[in-house]
């Protein structure tokens, strides 16, 4: 599989944005989530495939624009379904399903059918868990980073209290993959795009 451009990620963004507001709100998340996963993979010197990370953070958020109203207001009550909308899209797209699993598979620390079933979440029942090294590296990259009013970098530790509310589970999860890939600079990014660090 070739993944996608840049500017070819940019352009499927543009097409399934809803309002200029959310292309930038989404975009721009996607492409910190880009920056985070770039930055961790060189300091980590992992020997991963770098075009297939790149594509998998720009889109793996491509699902949100589905649950915008044409008014531009976003349904944060179905948010959990971002990721198989996201996924639905990418394969409408043409794309394979190795891409594709980047957008259902990043959600957390991974959403299991123990999960779905136990916090009776409306989604498709199925383990939407990452399993190869590049999923979980964008996976992780995306918890420093929160598409919230005003968007904000989020430290580990931060996350770390985040996530115990699903679980102790999932506060072993994110621990492996913390020590798995270490903690990004977000200094730089912060600077960059001017979002808060919480």
């Amino acid at each position: 599989m070739i993944p996608p451009t840049v500017d070819e990620v940019r352009a499927l963004h543009e097409k399934y944005a809803p309002t200029r507001e959310a292309l930038d709100l989404v975009y721009t998340h996607c492409e910190i989530v880009c920056h985070i996963a770039e930055q961790l993979m060189a300091r980590a010197g992992l020997r991963l495939d770098a075009s297939l990370v790149r594509a998998g953070a720009l889109l793996h958020d491509i699902g949100v624009y589905r649950l915008y109203s044409p008014a531009g207001r976003l349904d944060e009550a179905d948010y959990i379904r971002h990721g198989v909308l996201g996924h639905e899209i990418l394969r409408q797209e043409g794309f394979p399903e190795s891409l594709c699993r980047f957008s259902s598979h990043h959600t957390g620390v991974g959403i299991t059918r123990d999960d779905i079933r136990a916090q009776k979440l409306e989604l498709p029942p199925a383990d939407y868990t990452a399993d190869t090294t590049e999923e979980r590296l964008v996976m992780y990259a995306d918890k420093f980073h929160s598409k919230t009013s005003p968007p904000k970098f989020l430290t580990a530790d931060s996350y770390a209290i985040h996530v115990r509310r699903f679980g102790g589970g999932k506060v072993a999860g994110f621990q492996l993959l913390r020590v798995r890939f270490g903690e990004p600079d977000l200094m730089s990014l912060q600077a960059r795009y001017g979002h808060p660090l919480s």
